[in-house]
């Protein structure tokens, strides 16, 4: 028989006895249902004795479905297992087309790991790759698939973006991958009844612990993680949480998720969020601390509709209403009956209700507590065990046409895990603010009409909200219009005028007394009959656009504007076009061709893939060198967008990609061009410097000195890497044939976050690129490796070419990058 001595030092109250172990004087029997893992074992001692492992991977090919009575039992004595093999250099890529590469998958119901240990840091699950560091793709540890998965003194941990220190056994420490913070997960489940008990889930970003699962309780765990990385539909009961940047939900889904006495420490600087996206929270008797934060809220800009839910929550030891800029999106129940959906007194003692949460329809209830939830039931004649925790409005985001619409609203009311309520008394109000524009008939089953009464000239935003008794609140927002008038008709029609100061001016009349609002779109045409029309400019913002600025790209060209007439009360009307009558003449035109100041507010963004002197061309395409991350570029919708951007960018407007792959080039007119310049100012999304949402190859490049039609000329490339989460390089570059490669050394900078100042130049034979913030930020790099200001110059061969470039290959939205202040100078 094995000797036993190999547990002395590791887990003195481990003792293995061949066909059974002893854990603190019990004796678990091995069998079919109950394995023995040990990674201090060999191979050959671990074959010589029936249901013994040394490996999580090896034990899981011989698993056997459990039962809720009888669960299958993995007992894990405290060493290191790896998952995936560290040091096998292969990367890991998806098992299925738009997957995840996965370290383990296991297909059992009713699993349980079970560590033989207090202490969850003795038995590590490990893994060490993530996006890009080991894998194409977001590395995931584990997927599980089953009900009622649980853990126990287990630790979850992905270490491709912090050190492993095992100090039973320093032989087992290693070392991170990277520093540069990328997508490292941990376990998808498919489950519901899924239990994790004093245990850790160790990552950065994306942490994933049972992603995917449905009623999961976490209790007495730890959490550590950056961004979109918690469970969304999960209950965290008396867990701790190492808060290291500010949304550490993706979104939650369904009822969401609930925090019940937790503690949580934010490493944040600045706000510090919960979530980027929608979806339901409640936060109960639950503590922040924090050094640097200065606003605690749900999220950046809270959706109306959503409420939240908090009761005795604390920051720094003193009380604070999260969310405290939208008010309205934060219901404090402290006083409200809804406060016994997640806990209560009993015996001078506080019950965390957690029976009335993962009950569902079957009665499970994993703590035990249903017994002293009944009692409290029978002793107030209250209900405590199918209390709802979430008030949904159906439909919202609605426009209503006074006279002409009306809209049934109705509700869904669910009890925690997603039971829905039927039965309930749904309570409906506007403000007094809002009462004018709107009239609501409740009616039966919770349902409510609302018809529009705005007699104003202005569509009004309006906000109806139902709540019940219990202190449950939801909301939709509706745009209430007056009744629409006809659109205005011409009583002189479009006329354009002979150029002035090097403009053409729309002239025409409606017949209205409101503001003009009519949109107005400007293009070049081949002929006076407005042939081969290319959009270049058009109105946006309700403000029409009846001045369009000539430049050297109009000669030769008919201008066409095209009017749909509208006013604030009326749909756009049927749009006329009127042609300018002559070609435009260099004559005509009198701003300085050396230099370009487009106009970004009025520029067309439509996709127009020609590629003509004078335009721009706008698409989307995939470059070569993104090939191996399995995307095509989709030019079915405009690749870009005038607008205001999201989270670091928002409230301000620019130009901002709208699909992956989008491109932006203008082909100057003539044929030779010596030194020009491009300066802009850049707003990333991203704004802790990371510019992308990844490392895969996630740039944009500024191309300069190019022959458009060929891809030929220089770029500044500005590329996230695997080196920093919080910067990215600056590298040039050289294109021949749409071909990139470097042409000099990559220059790690922080300042890629919001209004990033960036020139690039050619001058005498020189690429020059500078870049600043015009903005105070934190970093801990040492100029030596991260630089702030970047001042770049290599020496290139010249060549004639004049165009400009930006090639954008990162994801849009939370990914994109706002860019204003475009400038375009030819010496």
């Amino acid at each position: 028989m094995f000797s036993q001595n190999h547990h002395q030092g590791l887990s003195p109250e481990v003792e293995f006895k061949g066909d059974h172990i002893v854990y603190r004087g019990n004796k678990i029997q091995l069998g079919p249902k109950a394995f023995y893992i040990d990674g201090r074992l060999s191979d050959n001692q671990a074959t010589q004795y029936n249901f013994v492992y040394n490996s999580i991977n090896e034990a899981s090919k011989h698993l056997t479905n459990g039962t809720e009575e009888g669960p299958m039992v993995l007992y894990i004595a405290p060493w290191v297992y790896w998952i995936d093999d560290p040091d096998d250099s292969e990367m890991r890529v998806p098992d299925r087309i738009g997957g995840t590469p996965i370290g383990l998958e296991i297909n059992c119901e009713w699993l349980k790991f079970q560590g033989l240990s207090d202490s969850p840091e003795h038995v590590i699950l490990a893994s060490n790759r993530g996006q890009t560091m080991g894998s194409k793709g977001n590395f995931t540890m584990f997927r599980i698939n089953g009900d009622g998965t649980s853990a126990e003194n287990i630790t979850f941990g992905n270490y491709c973006n912090i050190d492993l220190v095992y100090p039973l056994n320093p032989k087992l420490n290693r070392e991170k991958r990277g520093s540069a913070i990328v997508q490292a997960q941990l376990v998808f489940s498919n489950g519901d009844k899924i239990v994790v008990r004093n245990s850790r889930f160790i990552s950065r970003l994306n942490l994933g612990p049972f992603w995917g699962s449905k009623r999961t309780l976490f209790e007495n765990c730890h959490f550590e993680m950056t961004d979109d990385a918690l469970n969304g539909s999960a209950v965290y009961l008396n867990c701790t949480f190492d808060f290291y940047s500010s949304k550490p939900f993706y979104r939650t889904d369904g009822t969401g998720s609930v925090f019940l006495n937790c503690d949580i420490t934010s490493y944040t600087r600045g706000n510090q969020y919960f979530a980027k996206a929608n979806g339901t929270i409640a936060v109960i008797d639950t503590r922040f601390s924090a050094e640097n934060i200065e606003y605690l809220g749900w999220r950046d800009i809270p959706a109306l509709e959503t409420r939240y839910y908090q009761s005795n929550v604390n920051l720094n030891s003193s009380p604070v209403l999260i969310s405290k800029n939208d008010p309205d999106a934060t219901v404090d129940i402290s006083q409200k009956p809804l406060l016994n959906a997640y806990r209560f007194d009993c015996n001078n003692a506080i019950v965390y209700n957690t029976y009335n949460l993962l009950r569902g329809d079957d009665n499970w209830d994993p703590l035990g507590i249903k017994p002293i939830v009944e009692q409290v039931e029978k002793e107030t004649g209250k209900d405590y065990s199918s209390i709802p925790t979430q008030l949904i409005i159906k439909p919202t985001q609605q426009k209503l046409e006074t006279g002409k619409d009306s809209l049934l609203l109705e509700t869904t009311v669910n009890r925690f895990g997603n039971f829905e309520v039927e039965g309930e008394t749904i309570n409906w109000q506007v403000s007094d603010g809002f009462k004018p524009f709107v009239k609501l008939k409740e009616i039966q089953d919770g349902k409510c009409l609302v018809i529009p009464t705005n007699n104003q000239n202005e569509t009004k935003k309006v906000i109806v909200t139902a709540s019940t008794s219990s202190g449950l609140e939801s909301a939709t927002v509706l745009y209430i219009a007056p009744s629409l008038l006809n659109p205005p008709i011409f009583i002189k029609l479009p006329k354009i005028s002979k150029p002035r100061e090097g403009k053409l001016h729309l002239d025409y009349d409606l017949d209205m007394t409101f503001e003009d609002q009519s949109l107005i779109s400007w293009y070049r045409c081949k002929n006076e009959n407005g042939d081969e029309p290319i959009e270049i400019a058009v109105s946006r913002f309700d403000s029409p656009l009846k001045t369009y600025q000539l430049s050297e790209g109009d000669i030769g060209y008919y201008i066409m504007a095209s009017i749909s007439p509208k006013h604030l009360r009326c749909h756009p009307g049927e749009a006329q076009t009127v042609v300018y009558k002559k070609a435009i003449s260099a004559k005509d035109v009198k701003s300085n061709a050396k230099i370009l100041v487009p106009n970004l507010e009025n520029m067309s963004s439509k996709y127009q893939p020609k590629i003509l002197p004078g335009f721009w061309s706008l698409d989307s395409y995939a470059p070569k060198d993104t090939k191996e991350f399995n995307w095509e570029a989709d030019n079915s919708q405009d690749p870009w967008y005038y607008g205001e951007g999201i989270n670091g960018a928002s409230g301000t407007k620019g130009f901002v990609q709208n699909t992956k792959g989008a491109r932006m080039r203008y082909t100057p007119v003539g044929n030779d061009f010596g030194d020009m310049k491009i300066s802009f100012l850049a707003v990333p999304s991203k704004t802790a410097g990371q510019g992308f949402s990844s490392a895969r190859m996630q740039y944009m490049d500024v191309g300069i000195k190019m022959d458009i039609k060929n891809m030929n000329g220089y770029a500044l490339r500005l590329i996230r890497t695997t080196k920093y989460s919080d910067a990215i390089d600056f590298i040039l570059m050289k294109y021949e044939n749409g071909n990139a490669m470097a042409i000099s050394q990559p220059v790690s900078a922080s300042c890629y976050r919001p209004n990033c100042k960036i020139s690039v130049v050619v001058q005498d034979n020189k690429l020059i690129v500078q870049a600043e913030n015009t903005g105070d930020y934190f970093t801990n790099h040492d100029t030596s490796e991260v630089v702030k200001v970047v001042d770049m110059e290599v020496e290139i061969a010249p060549n004639s070419y004049g165009g400009i470039s930006f090639q954008h290959t990162g994801t849009v939205g939370s990914g994109a990058t706002l860019i204003k202040d475009l400038k375009i100078e030819w010496f």
